[in-house]
């Protein structure tokens, strides 16, 4: 790959992740202080793991045969940029509900327009994230080598969207947080807009006209959970994509106790949240040569055992607030050694003509149910046990991702032979014996 196309990769992936973290770590306390009942928070925050559902079984397969990759990628962040930055423009001025009425009632005008953008946009740009995936894959000839710095891009883009929030919302008294914090849609949308024009910049990556028996590349991409290394790998994935997105919910609040009983201003609690990404370019860095060492198995277990020693320091440290903002940094381990490993493992095992629906088959876990689990889980779990402004309840909170993350370690551990090699290992017919 010449280097022209690598920092075009490279930028690529700044711009599809700034998109996303602009809005993601505030937007769990954004819906609750514009007065949104837990139900219609819930539909809100639903539409981006029922978009990568959706993405799965019509976006992914439309790219992967009917449509260039780039102009796919060009249409989507044009239309969902317009929608996302829409948001920043609907307000929730709504009087007490009465006592008795019912749940309906509560869902207005405004309500609906603000899901209707989200949903919009999210059903545009879950799909991008597998499709700049395939873009990047596609013009790699050492996937294990090359896809780190790629992705490094991802992360980049991550911090460069906290830091200028944090800056933005620092200081400002609580009456003028609210309005302030809508502006995390706007960067957002403008961001979407410019990956837009510049994905008509990228290689040409053309529809996979690929021929089997199978019209539809993820039926034929979801068939080789039968051979037995990825279902083991599909169910860990589906474990680790849980407690990752349950990080997301619960941390956000947890980490802003823990600053407020520090006199630090919680505002920060993005930035600390993002050191996480900074560790992560590190990590990507040296993911090569941490696959070459360990080999595909214990780099993924490193990876999620990552997340049991962080929540153990949540658990037991929260009051000791260094340690609870360097432990952030654990989240390069958590992200790179499982989820890009996985990412370049699929580019590995999976046959050319399905790729991109396999990397979209993996995203339904990682962004889909994964993410559906780990709010239908953790919401719950957090309203039961957090209880006022201090740290009771999350002791028992966080041992429940501890525990999973244990369970899934140990199921890759007795369970996951990985294949070293595709043509020898991996065919699109049946699962070896």
């Amino acid at each position: 790959m010449n280097t022209s196309i690598r920092w075009k990769l490279f930028l690529m992936m700044v711009l599809e992740f700034f998109i996303w973290g602009a809005w993601l770590p505030l937007i769990f306390g954004y819906l609750p202080a514009m007065g949104l009942s837990e139900r219609e928070q819930m539909f809100i925050l639903s539409a981006f793991p029922v978009s990568a559902i959706i993405g799965m079984f019509f976006s992914n397969q439309f790219a992967d045969r009917n449509f260039s990759a780039e102009r796919f990628m060009a249409f989507s962040h044009l239309v969902g940029g317009l929608a996302i930055a829409g948001l920043a423009f609907v307000s929730f001025n709504r009087p007490e509900v009465p006592a008795g009425a019912t749940a309906a009632s509560l869902y207005d005008t405004s309500f609906w327009i603000f899901f209707g953008l989200m949903a919009l946009h999210c059903l545009l740009y879950v799909p991008t994230i597998s499709i700049a995936n395939s873009i990047a894959f596609s013009h790699m000839r050492a996937a294990d080598k090359e896809f780190g710095f790629v992705r490094m891009g991802g992360t980049v883009g991550w911090i460069m969207a906290a830091w200028p929030i944090a800056y933005i919302l620092h200081g400002k008294p609580p009456e003028q947080i609210i309005n302030a914090t809508g502006s995390i849609f706007i960067i957002s949308g403008v961001a979407s807009l410019a990956l837009a024009g510049f994905s008509l910049t990228l290689p040409h990556t053309p529809a996979n006209k690929g021929q089997g028996s199978d019209s539809l590349a993820w039926l034929k991409a979801a068939r080789l959970l039968a051979i037995p290394a990825i279902l083991v790998l599909f169910i860990a994935t589906f474990v680790d994509a849980t407690i990752h997105n349950g990080y997301f919910v619960m941390a956000g609040g947890f980490i802003g106790k823990v600053l407020t009983a520090s006199n630090i201003d919680p505002a920060w609690t993005t930035v600390v949240m993002s050191l996480g990404q900074v560790a992560e370019i590190l990590t990507m860095m040296v993911l090569g040569g941490v696959l070459a060492k360990l080999g595909w198995r214990t780099t993924l277990i490193l990876g999620i055992l990552g997340h049991t020693a962080r929540f153990l320091v949540f658990a037991y440290c929260p009051t000791t607030t260094w340690l609870i903002i360097l432990v952030q940094l654990l989240h390069g381990i958590c992200y790179a050694f499982f989820f890009a490993t996985v990412y370049i493992y699929i580019d590995a095992v999976f046959p050319k003509d399905i790729r991109t629906s396999a990397q979209g088959l993996f995203n339904f876990l990682i962004l889909g149910i994964g993410d559906l689990a780990a709010k239908w889980l953790f919401i719950p779990l957090s309203a039961k046990y957090v209880t006022g402004t201090g740290f009771d309840g999350y002791r028992q909170l966080f041992m429940v991702p501890v525990g999973l993350s244990v369970g899934a370690a140990l199921l890759l551990l007795l369970f996951f032979k990985p294949a070293t090699a595709r043509p020898a290992v991996i065919s699109t017919g049946s699962a070896p014996h």
